[in-house]
């Protein structure tokens, strides 16, 4: 199997809030350009101008796409919608049994 010309697969790698704030930083201050911050810190490309779009939708400053709260937040009311589902079903179940007690 002919495998040149192939690169592996960059392992996937997890980084900070405040180390890609400092990238996303750098990025704006202008004197450098996405590709060459990315270079220099030896990141993606695309993560760094991810980092710099997601930092400009929270900041409010871009409106195109969701902020990471929008983001967050299907999940956040799906945790909220099982706890109050269960909640129902607590009182549900002692109202039946109250009922029993009663007669």
């Amino acid at each position: 199997m002919d495998t040149m010309g192939k690169k592996k697969p960059r392992p996937r790698r997890s980084f900070t809030r405040e180390f890609k704030a400092e990238i996303v930083e750098l990025c704006q201050r202008g004197d450098r350009s996405v590709g060459q911050v990315a270079k220099d810190f030896d990141l993606t490309e695309t993560a760094v101008r991810q980092w710099v779009t997601q930092t400009e939708l929270d900041a409010g400053t871009r409106t195109d796409r969701l902020t990471s709260d929008e983001r967050d937040e299907p999940a956040r009311l799906r945790r909220e919608n099982r706890r109050l589902s269960e909640d129902v079903e607590i009182l549900k179940r002692a109202t039946a049994f109250s009922a029993k007690e009663i007669r």
